[in-house]
């Protein structure tokens, strides 16, 4: 991308902030001054993500603005830098190394798809910076220079195969998007299905690219296996605007939630709003936060965002919470540290705590992964989620499967043994070991 876009898009920024309110922080009490803290936000805001993505840049505009108004941090304001990787997945690395090299960022909140989070992990560390990964994913990681707040697999596949087992499912269609995040959850799933008695004929896995449109047969392939008499269900790591066609065909052939119900891992509330959600009522999805949660902080977030966004018809979602809890702590950790460099910020952010939407108060864990609820929600007439299960304390994020047998012995431990990666077998670190801070 040439330099006069990367201008425009930055001047976009910054007019976008100015129009929902930065001008308020002149108002504060305290008012920053000096040099801006700059915060990188990295997602993508065209192709086929930036239906997930754009609404996580317009989130971050917004904390960035509440944090400005109450004096900013360590007396400084905060300046966003906003870039656009399109849903590149080697423009993301790209993108990644212009912010941390060129716009000198203190941090970047970014990245949805495992695929764009892999393709910037050599960036962070090679250059020592800090990305907040704020979206669920398939665990088997744990880098020193990310700090994952969306789900780990225990957080959220798991728990939600566990209800449909619960509801009496025998039969099960693991359907995802052709990439790392739907590839290692369904591994993980298709052994913990096993595990728990389920024979591999009742097991279907399924992959179609990113942007898919065509779901006549995919969606006639589902109808035939759940009609065999036993209960059936589809876990769907689908991703990105593939959902719209899929669940519009699951309507045109008359797939009901009764019938062979369809739990996903990565529709919330933003992408029902592009659906008639009509023909999908009853259908679930499993996330750590819903808009419908109806608590003090919730409440007050929605009615900040509305305010901020200008428009009340702009729903919330959990990556969006999970950018709150994030930001919040690398804030939190910045003011414990009294500075923005790198490395003292990765050693306060352990044990740094904040409070998050749905009640409790989440915990960054010394595996870079924070304990979060989890939800279980039907889909309403309205396009929003009636949680219809919930677990009764936080789930520690878990970094790697105790499902996987070559992962069940790795521990992740960035303050005592200093390792993603640790093999409590052999009792040694299998990857690079934290640098000396």
């Amino acid at each position: 991308m040439n330099s006069a876009i990367r201008w425009m898009q930055k001047t976009a920024a910054a007019a976008t902030i100015a129009a929902f309110g930065v001008s308020g922080a002149l108002a504060a009490d305290a008012k920053p001054s000096g040099e801006p803290i700059k915060v990188g936000i990295l997602h993508s805001l065209s192709g086929t993500m930036a239906i997930s993505e754009t609404t996580l840049k317009d989130a971050m505009l917004m904390l960035i603005d509440e944090q400005n108004k109450k004096g900013g941090l360590l007396g400084r304001p905060l300046e966003p830098v906003v870039v656009d990787p399109a849903s590149d997945w080697p423009l993301f690395a790209e993108k990644a190394r212009e912010l941390i090299s060129q716009d000198k960022v203190a941090v970047v909140f970014g990245c949805w798809t495992s695929v764009s989070r892999k393709s910037v992990l050599p960036v962070f560390k090679e250059l020592d910076s800090i990305l907040f990964y704020p979206v669920q994913y398939e665990g088997e990681e744990s880098e020193r220079n990310v700090f994952y707040t969306g789900a780990a697999p225990n957080q959220q596949a798991i728990p939600a195969v566990d209800y449909l087992m619960g509801e009496g499912v025998k039969r099960w269609v693991l359907e995802g998007t052709d990439y790392v995040y739907p590839r290692t959850t369904n591994k993980i799933l298709e052994q913990y299905l096993k595990d728990k008695g389920v024979p591999a004929e009742d097991i279907i896995v399924n992959y179609t690219p990113f942007g898919f449109s065509d779901w006549q047969t995919e969606v006639s392939k589902i109808k035939e296996f759940g009609s065999t008499g036993k209960k059936t269900a589809v876990v769907s790591t689908i991703n990105g605007d593939a959902n719209v066609p899929f669940y519009k065909e699951l309507a045109n052939q008359g797939i009901k939630a009764t019938d062979i119900p369809v739990v996903a891992f990565s529709v919330g509330e933003e992408e029902l709003a592009g659906i008639d959600t009509g023909p999908l009522v009853g259908h679930l999805a499993a996330w750590n936060y819903f808009e419908s949660v109806d608590t003090p902080e919730n409440q007050d977030f929605i009615k900040k965002w509305h305010a901020f966004i200008g428009n009340d018809k702009r729903v919330t979602n959990d990556p969006m919470e999970a950018h709150y809890i994030g930001f919040n702590m690398w804030v939190k950790a910045v003011e414990k540290a009294g500075t923005t460099d790198p490395d003292a910020v990765i050693a306060a952010l352990p044990g740094t705590e904040q409070a998050n939407l749905t009640g409790g108060t989440s915990k960054m864990l010394p595996n870079h992964h924070i304990t979060k609820p989890v939800l279980i929600g039907e889909i309403n007439e309205d396009g929003q989620f009636d949680v219809v299960s919930e677990t009764d304390d936080l789930v520690p994020g878990d970094a790697w499967s105790d499902f996987l047998p070559e992962s069940k012995k790795l521990e992740a431990d960035w303050v005592d043994l200093k390792c993603g990666n640790y093999d409590t077998e052999a009792k040694k670190c299998l990857g690079d070991t934290m640098k000396s801070n």
